[in-house]
């Protein structure tokens, strides 16, 4: 376009300069010249217009946008078009209350109110991209900048309008999965209605109260302590019932061993004892008296 301007500005110069006296007249012919080679440059590249790969091109005329939309290539439009490049790539909108994570500088998160009246606070990431056939109507209702005006006040307020379901432990919890699909579903509906497709809603993070934290932490040491104490008292009753069947083995080999000994096995079991004695170094005579106890003469007291 700017080269067609100075074609144009050439060429009337050129005009001028031909109604004029000499010597100016005679640089009217080259200035005609060099103002239509410029003018046919300025419509030939304001006629053919390059879109990337993964944008879009919304045509507008003298403001009003069409509705038809250049895909990614080479194109040949009219030059009197004004072309708007638009990404319909997958895009990442963060809200962080870590610094410089997010999108915004500083802290970013979510806070929400939840069934139970506690602040919990919520790391969100969006994605989403523009879609293709929409965006005309997205250029011409909200614009380009639609992260600020559809993406994170849409988001940002779903978010609080379904926490007040949920207690702040089980939003931390149980319920984390069926909280992020509900807002996906309410997120969904209403990017749809703008030109915006909502592809997945990711919660990052869920920071409770402290208050809320100590109370859960002592919940979990108390329980395991009581598993802690359970193993205990499980071990000590294995082992209690180990003694007892040990105890019941010794009661039942004495039975058996009491009841199966007579006289003459016990009579038989002391000549073997004797005779190992007698066998040993320190005994040298063996006197069988009367009774049933021996006497012994130990040789070193010969």
């Amino acid at each position: 376009m700017t080269f067609l301007i100075i074609g144009i500005l050439l060429f009337l110069v050129s005009l001028g300069l031909s109604r004029s006296e000499e010597p100016a007249r005679r640089f009217a012919s080259t200035a005609r010249s060099i103002g239509i080679a410029i003018a046919m440059v300025g419509i030939f590249t304001s006629c053919i217009i390059q879109i990337d790969a993964g944008h879009i091109g919304v045509k507008k005329l003298f403001g009003k946008v069409q509705k038809d939309v250049l895909s990614s290539g080479l194109h040949f439009i009219n030059p009197l078009l004004e072309i708007e490049k638009m990404d319909v790539k997958t895009q990442n909108y963060t809200m962080s209350g870590v610094h410089d994570e997010g999108l915004k500088t500083g802290d970013d998160a979510i806070r929400v109110l939840t069934a139970d009246g506690l602040e919990v606070t919520i790391d969100l990431s969006v994605l989403y991209h523009v879609i293709t056939n929409d965006a005309p109507m997205l250029l011409q209702e909200t614009g380009t900048d639609y992260e600020d005006k559809i993406v994170r006040p849409i988001t940002r307020t779903r978010i609080r309008d379904n926490a007040v379901y949920y207690d702040a432990v089980a939003l931390y919890s149980t319920k984390r999965d069926e909280f992020q699909q509900r807002i996906f579903k309410s997120i969904e509906s209403d990017f749809k209605q703008r030109g915006l497709l909502l592809e997945n809603l990711l919660v990052r993070n869920i920071t409770l109260p402290q208050s809320v934290k100590a109370t859960i932490e002592q919940k979990i040491n108390a329980e395991q302590d009581a598993q802690k104490m359970q193993f205990v008292l499980q071990k000590e009753k294995q082992e209690a019932e180990r003694k007892r069947v040990e105890a019941q083995g010794i009661a039942d080999y004495q039975r058996i061993i009491s009841e199966s000994l007579t006289d003459r096995q016990l009579q038989y079991e002391s000549i073997k004892a004797q005779l190992e004695i007698a066998k040993s170094q320190n005994a040298k005579v063996i006197i069988m008296g009367k009774g049933n106890t021996p006497v012994i003469l130990d040789s070193k007291n010969q």
